[in-house]
């Protein structure tokens, strides 16, 4: 279920005034995961935040080449190489961060009752052929037929060794970049660097405020990409979206996004954005794309039983629906 960025960003910051007394801004892009990814960081400790972010590019870059499903790196055994040339049953040993991300997919496939499934690659392959090859839509005999989709065909093994026990496609878009993202926050507070502002596509975190206010982010509206249908206030918080309008075709009149039902093996049809709430980055990208996967009413259920948990829709016909404690942060 990979969700990748480009230049139209779900959610944008909007920052209402300047730094305050002798605090300065220091700002730096980076490109990874197919995304644009803008950070802030406030702070008088110029040298410190710069060693900062040259770190930031090392985890951004060694995180992208691991988890990469379509390009190989020297010595690297990341996602092509365990899709494309571990053989089944063979037995590697792969990166502790490759694993502890593999890990905490499988421990989630269970949480979200089997929507978030890393083991789905097989069938994102197909869907990406037809789109790529403008060959129409796959049928599901097809779809069904592209290879194993069963997670537990993963084996992960003790010292970090992993084998497969069938021909399955792993794919991490799911979590990856919200992973990352609350990684580098992390990092960021254990350094006191507390005052800072990542915006990774549809992924923003933000720590401290740099005055003493809360950070003002607006929603983009999926209808109309040039405006915001809500704005979230908010410190030390997490924002993560999922929709159906940043990666799309079309055909025969209908639009066929990239966010796949591992059930159905197509695009649901529910909603048209799903934003969640939450300070973990991570937990909230997860939580993006499953809540994306079920009709609106069941998600609300789900995030009104969750705590520290808040989420707004945009539904199929232009509605709006809020958690129950989402008016903590207008």
């Amino acid at each position: 279920m990979q969700r990748l960025k480009y230049l139209i960003l779900f959610l944008f910051i909007i920052i209402t005034c300047g730094c305050t007394n002798q605090i300065k801004v220091i700002s730096k892009d980076y490109f990874y995961f197919d995304t644009y990814i803008n950070i802030k960081i406030y702070s008088n400790n110029s040298k410190l935040v710069t060693e900062a972010l040259d770190k930031t590019e090392n985890i951004f870059k060694e995180y992208h080449q691991l988890t990469d499903r379509y390009n190989a790196y020297e010595g690297i055994n990341n996602l092509y190489y365990i899709n494309n040339e571990l053989n089944i049953k063979e037995k590697i040993k792969i990166d502790k961060r490759l694993y502890q991300l593999l890990e905490t997919m499988v421990d989630f496939y269970d949480d979200s009752q089997g929507l978030v499934n890393i083991a789905i690659g097989n069938v994102i392959d197909v869907w990406k052929d037809y789109k790529d090859n403008n060959k129409g839509v796959p049928t599901y005999i097809e779809l069904k037929n592209s290879g194993s989709t069963n997670i537990n065909k993963l084996i992960l093994d003790k010292d970090y060794y992993l084998y497969k026990l069938d021909n399955i496609s792993l794919d991490l878009g799911a979590i990856v970049k919200g992973y990352v993202v609350e990684l580098i926050g992390n990092y960021y507070e254990e350094i006191g660097l507390n005052k800072y502002l990542i915006n990774a596509g549809g992924n923003v975190k933000v720590g401290d405020h740099y005055g003493d206010n809360r950070y003002i982010i607006g929603i983009e509206n999926p209808v109309d990409v040039s405006n915001i249908f809500e704005i979230v206030k908010g410190n030390n918080v997490s924002i993560v979206s999922s929709g159906s309008y940043e990666r799309f075709f079309e055909y025969k009149g209908k639009k066929y996004h990239h966010i796949i039902d591992p059930y159905t093996l197509f695009p649901p049809d529910y909603m048209k954005s799903v934003s969640v709430i939450h300070r973990d980055s991570g937990y909230a990208d997860l939580l993006s794309t499953m809540l994306f996967l079920i009709p609106v009413d069941e998600g609300i259920n789900y995030v009104n039983h969750l705590e520290e948990v808040e989420a707004i829709w945009y539904g199929i016909d232009d509605q709006i629906f809020y958690s129950k404690g989402f008016s903590q942060y207008e």
